[in-house]
């Protein structure tokens, strides 16, 4: 029998990649592992683990079977061709080596299957053997709950008593909310490098004892520059607090798992207006805007400071200390920001983040050009955040069956589609309330598409620097969403084509997505 024949028997027997079998004298191994959304495989990049010697245990001889990155059929090679790439991983083991099974040195798998995000062209830096970090999971579920309700949910929910009290047009009371929103997006970039150096721990216990400061700076504000300047504070706590720092740690501790724990942390983030709304209406109820503020700011200052001082704990990038040249790590990110493929990228996610967004904060002004009334469309609003939870509980699904590149144009493209459909759909009101409901999904993928793109193109090191970089614009995009739909709104003359407009710049994004090569 020939050894191609083996493989083919290796692959139905192992049922897929990620297995280790033995067939007669053959034993095969399966390395799953491309260096991109389309390119030649690499070395072990994502596996965590050396080449597979050509000799085993007892006298067998080892063949590497390699998943084509296109077709995802087995095609056997020698593991003379399973060297190293520079840089990315420890050197080859000898021909004694015992057949490894595991996606990292310090992560085995179970069942066979990879981890998901465990995706093509991964660096992935391992993590501390034993369990994952649950308490730390746990904690930022906690405090991302918590940061978001109070440092963003919680301003609208006062707006009118803030302007009602101070006299401020609500447009001024928005622009300081505005500022604050690009100034965590411009920060971000720094706070990546900041975790990269020195873990999420003394960051984020930092951006909670920041964000307190900007509450009390806020409720205490005298006039409109310490307003702007608070909220200037708030941005920078906002950095370092909200979902970009709390990914960086999850992609560090989690490695090749990540997607389960991002798919958590952001269906647990969902639930941060679901509580502090209410309870920032009940707050105000009995307190001022001021009084309901310090009220707010006690609640983070008792939660997120010793939530992130004592819970996230886990080694920072423990199983990469052999090979963290600093050097090395900024050329890297260095290399990848300077790339066509990461600008491509960026500018699509940022063209759709816009898009997306802008479509669904201003779902109740378009249901309500349609004819329905307001409550029936502030229900549909509500329904498109319940889409968000059903897109979120779908990705990891998504990422089991399709690579880095299909996923982002696949998402990016749905998000167009539904958009145009509010856009030109006149009724009825139930068919519109189902497509809210797809926008609302589209945008639920969307959050954890950013979330994992960086990391699934070009692996977890210096992840903190390049996803800071990747999602500043993206932060903009959304910030200016809002008023920028409004906006569209008002030049083109009505909300119809204002989302076939903002359904075609989504498209366009998709477009780009799909130009996106593998590699940097």
């Amino acid at each position: 029998m020939t050894d191609r024949k083996r493989a083919r028997l290796g692959e139905r027997a192992g049922g897929g990649a990620g297995r280790t079998g033995v067939i007669g004298h053959v034993t095969i191994t399966v390395i799953a592992s491309y260096s991109g959304d389309g390119g030649p495989p690499r070395s072990q990049r994502g596996v965590g683990g050396p080449a597979e010697a050509s000799v085993g245990p007892g006298g067998r001889r080892r063949m590497l079977v390699t998943p084509h990155p296109d077709t995802g059929s087995l095609s056997p090679r020698s593991s003379a061709d399973c060297t190293s790439d520079p840089g990315s991983g420890p050197p080859v083991s000898s021909p004694s080596a015992p057949a490894r099974r595991s996606l990292s040195p310090d992560r085995p798998w179970r069942g066979g299957q990879l981890p998901l995000g465990a995706g093509p062209g991964t660096t992935e830096a391992a993590i501390p053997p034993g369990r994952p970090p649950r308490r730390a999971l746990i904690a930022l579920c906690v405090t991302e709950i918590t940061s978001w309700g109070v440092l963003y949910y919680a301003f609208p929910v006062m707006l009118s008593s803030l302007t009602h009290d101070t006299g401020w047009s609500t447009a001024t009371a928005m622009a300081a909310f505005s500022g604050g929103a690009v100034t965590s997006a411009l920060a971000g970039v720094v706070v990546g490098r900041l975790i990269d150096a020195h873990g999420p721990r003394p960051v984020m216990t930092a951006g909670s004892v920041l964000g307190v400061l900007a509450t009390l700076a806020i409720a205490t504000a005298p006039g409109l520059t310490v307003f702007f300047a608070a909220w200037i504070l708030a941005g920078l706590a906002q950095s370092a607090v909200l979902y970009q720092p709390a990914f960086t740690a999850l992609t560090g501790w989690y490695g090749p798992g990540r997607v389960r724990a991002l798919t958590t942390l952001t269906l647990a983030g969902g639930f941060a207006s679901t509580i502090f709304a209410p309870l920032t209406a009940a707050l105000l109820d009995q307190l001022s805007w001021r009084g309901t503020y310090l009220a707010l700011g006690a609640i983070l200052a008792v939660v997120t400071i010793p939530l992130h001082a004592l819970c996230l704990t886990p080694p920072w990038h423990a199983g990469d200390r052999g090979r963290r040249a600093p050097e090395g790590r900024d050329s890297h990110a260095h290399s990848v920001v300077r790339g066509r493929t990461f600008a491509t990228l960026t500018c699509a996610m940022t063209l759709a983040a816009f898009g997306c967004y802008a479509a669904t904060v201003n779902l109740v002004p378009l249901l309500t050009s349609h004819g329905i009334g307001t409550h029936l469309a502030a229900l549909a609003l509500g329904l498109c955040g319940a889409g968000q939870v059903l897109g979120r509980l779908g990705y990891p699904r998504l990422v089991a069956h399709a690579g880095p590149r299909v996923r982002t144009v696949a998402i990016l493209a749905a998000g167009a589609a539904t958009i145009v459909a509010l856009g030109v759909l006149p009724g009825p009101a139930g068919a519109l309330i189902a497509v809210a409901v797809l926008a609302g999904a589209a945008r639920g993928l969307f959050t954890l598409l950013q979330a994992t793109t960086v990391a699934d193109r070009w692996g977890t090191r210096s992840f903190g620097r390049i996803n800071g970089v990747f999602t500043a614009p993206i932060t903009i995009a959304i910030a200016l969403a809002p008023g920028g739909g409004a906006l569209l709104a008002r030049l083109t003359g009505d909300y119809p084509t204002s989302y076939a407009l903002l359904a075609l710049l989504t498209l366009t994004a998709a477009v780009l997505a799909g130009t996106a090569k593998a590699g940097s």
